[in-house]
């Protein structure tokens, strides 16, 4: 399954202020720890180096992908014509066969979060929702069968 690179403003900021916080606060401090645990002498058995030095690999690590993936991604902002069908950024009241309703935003693939009930666009729900009206009924491939579910109301954050 491919990765899709789709975005809401919401999420593209986030990941922007991430790389803005690693490369001009994190690194700078991360990397004068490592340049005074170095004075110290002995590097073999000095945990601050040895520490100091893992984090800045990490953080490296992590700013090249972030300039990467942001080059990539396309943010999608709200259109008033989207309202009414299930798209990119809707929120999506469902029902289940036993009656009970969840509510769901279809987001991006690296800002989705099921604390916050943000599924990925390229998750079988969101695919499945993808394009479909209030009061339709979708069918969903799980682990554990086939399951219906129906669109109680579509909407959108402006």
């Amino acid at each position: 399954m491919s990765k899709s690179n789709y975005i809401t403003r919401y999420g593209w900021n986030a990941l922007d202020q991430e790389l803005k916080y690693l490369w001009k606060d994190e690194r700078p401090k991360v990397t004068q720890a490592v340049s005074d645990a170095a004075a110290l002498g002995d590097r073999s058995e000095n945990a601050e180096y040895i520490y100091g030095k893992r984090r800045l690999r990490e953080i490296d690590r992590r700013v090249r992908f972030l300039m990467k993936r942001l080059e990539v991604l396309q943010i999608v902002d709200y259109n008033p014509k989207q309202e009414g069908k299930v798209f990119f950024g809707a929120w999506v009241a469902l029902e289940d066969e036993q009656g009970e309703e969840k509510q769901y935003r279809i987001v991006g693939c690296d800002e989705f979060d099921p604390a916050k009930n943000w599924i990925s666009i390229d998750s079988p729900v969101a695919r499945a929702l993808i394009g479909k009206e209030v009061d339709e009924e979708v069918k969903v491939s799980t682990p554990s069968g086939i399951q219906s579910l129906y669109i109680n109301n579509i909407w959108y954050e402006k």
